[in-house]
C-alpha cells in the first residue's frame, strides 16, 4: 500500500508527514523532521535553543529544577575552545566527587534556567511541539490503541539499539512494552537504561491528546562512540552557538564532529540500525493487530 502525504500548517509554517493504512486495521505513522532548525544547521536544539525533547512539561506548572546543572553550566561552556586544562580539571573533580551517572544526569537530565545552556526544556511550548500535537489529534485521537517508536542515536554499545521505554511511570505500561519488544525493554524509571531520567520528553504529548488510547512506547537508542566522547561534541557544538563569532574552521570542525558521532557512516553501522528497526516495526504492528482482534 502507498503512502498518503498529509501536511499540518502552524504559524504559517508547514509539517509533512506520511501515513499508511485506514479502517480498522493498524495504521503506520511517520513524522520525520520534527526539528527543521537543527535539520538545517546541524543542531539537537531548535530555533531557540529549546531541546524538543525536554521541551513537553506542563508549562502552567512550577518547572523542574535543575540544581546539578547549575552547578556545571559555567564548565561545561567555558569562554574558550577547546576547553582550558583548569577548566577540565574542576569538570572532572566534579565528576569525580558525584560519578558518572550523576554527571550524566545533571547535563543532561533538561534544565530550564539557562537559556544559553545545554538541554534546555525552553520558556513555552515550541512550534515543533504544537505541531506534533496538531498531528496527534487528527490522527491518533479517535484511536484505541497507539504504538510509539522513538529512533535515537548517541547513547551505548556501537550499533546496538536498546528498546528504552518511553511512557509514563506505569507498570502496566511497562510490561505491556515488555510484551510487545521483549524483556530486554530497559527504563530511565528503574535505573535499567543507559538514559538519565529525563523531563519533558516528546511521548508525553500522545498522553495529552489521545487520552482514549492505550499507548505503548519505546525509543530504540543506536550507540555510536563512548559517552564521554558524546558529550564533549555536544558541550562542543553548544559553545560554538554562543560563539557565533568563532573561526570558520573551528566552526566547521565542531559541526562535522557532531555529525559524525551521531549518525556513523558506515556500512555495518547503518545495516544494524535498520535490521533492528523493521523488528521493532514488525512487533509492534503484529501487537497492534492482535488488540485490533485482526489477528
Amino acid at each position: 500500500m502507498s503512502p498518503t502525504s498529509h501536511v499540518t500548517t502552524l504559524g504559517g509554517l508547514k509539517a509533512r508527514y506520511l501515513r499508511w493504512g485506514s479502517g480498522d486495521r493498524p495504521a503506520v505513522l511517520m513524522l520525520h523532521g520534527l526539528n527543521p532548525y537543527g535539520f538545517s544547521h546541524l543542531r539537537r536544539a531548535n530555533e531557540d535553543n529549546a531541546d524538543l525533547n525536554r521541551n513537553f512539561v506542563d508549562f502552567s506548572a512550577p518547572l523542574p529544577e535543575s540544581p546539578a546543572y547549575a552547578e556545571l553550566h559555567a564548565l561545561l561552556l567555558p569562554a574558550e575552545w577547546p576547553p582550558p586544562e583548569d577548566n577540565e580539571a574542576k569538570l572532572g573533580a566534579w565528576i569525580k566527587k558525584h560519578g558518572d551517572k550523576a554527571f550524566q544526569a545533571a547535563v543532561s537530565g533538561g534544565q530550564y534556567a539557562f537559556k544559553d545552556g545545554m538541554f534546555y526544556g525552553g520558556s513555552g511550548p515550541s512550534w515543533s511541539n504544537a505541531c506534533l500535537r496538531a498531528v496527534l489529534r487528527a490522527e491518533g485521537a479517535s484511536r484505541r490503541h497507539l504504538g510509539w517508536i522513538d529512533f535515537h542515536t548517541g547513547l551505548g554499545p556501537r550499533g546496538h539499539g536498546e528498546k528504552i521505554y518511553s511512557g509514563r511511570d506505569d507498570r502496566k505500561d511497562i510490561a505491556r512494552a515488555k510484551t510487545w519488544w521483549g524483556d530486554d525493554v530497559t527504563s530511565f524509571f528503574d535505573g535499567s537504561s543507559t538514559s538519565a531520567r529525563v523531563s519533558g520528553v516528546i511521548s508525553a504529548a500522545a498522553h495529552t491528546e489521545c487520552p482514549n488510547a492505550e499507548m505503548t512506547a519505546m525509543a530504540l537508542e543506536y550507540g555510536t562512540y563512548p559517552l564521554e566522547h558524546t558529550m564533549y561534541m555536544l558541550r562542543a557544538e553548544h559553545w560554538l552557538h554562543n560563539h557565533p563569532d568563532a573561526p570558520a574552521a573551528l566552526r566547521d570542525e565542531i559541526k562535522r564532529a557532531l555529525r559524525d558521532t551521531f549518525y556513523v557512516d558506515a556500512d555495518d553501522w547503518k545495516a544494524m540500525v535498520y535490521d533492528q528497526a523493521k523488528e521493532a516495526c514488525l512487533k509492534a504492528l503484529t501487537a497492534l493487530s492482535r488488540a485490533a482482534g485482526n489477528g
